[in-house]
């Protein structure tokens, strides 16, 4: 946790937000924010009812740097793409793999799937050297 982090926690605490809407609005778990509340004496502050939606804080998932966000653009969740790339590659079981394509080689007709290759035709280079040089190696 950041001393970003925290000192949103605090403010957002103080404002009368919930474990859970602090939480959701940084990118962290609510048991994190509980007990950062807790080691800090910000548990006793009751959950105001009125405050039921989740604070437009605008937090780096990653680092948990404060955002700046632009009307009319997408929300941001990154301050930067070494961020982004950073967050995704620890959270990969998250990642959404829509373009996953499956083949069936015609040099040794087993079946494989490709990432993002729509064209693909064989499951190795080898493959297709065999296929293309007609089983030589093309120094012949």
């Amino acid at each position: 946790m950041t001393n970003e982090q925290k000192e949103q926690i605090k403010k957002l605490r103080d404002s009368g937000y919930g474990y859970s809407k602090i939480a959701e609005a940084l990118g962290l778990t609510k048991n994190q924010v509980s007990a950062f509340c807790r080691r800090n004496n910000l548990s006793g502050n009751t959950a105001d009812p009125d405050k039921t939606e989740t604070p437009n804080v605008g937090c780096c998932r990653c680092c948990g740097k404060p955002l700046v966000q632009v009307s009319g653009k997408k929300e941001a969740k990154f301050c930067s793409n070494t961020c982004r790339n950073k967050w995704w590659n620890a959270h990969l079981d998250q990642v959404n793999r829509k373009a996953i394509y499956e083949y069936t080689c015609p040099c040794c007709h087993k079946p494989f799937t490709a990432y993002g290759n729509s064209k693909r035709k064989y499951c190795s280079h080898e493959c297709y050297i065999r296929a293309r040089f007609k089983g030589g190696d093309g120094h012949e």
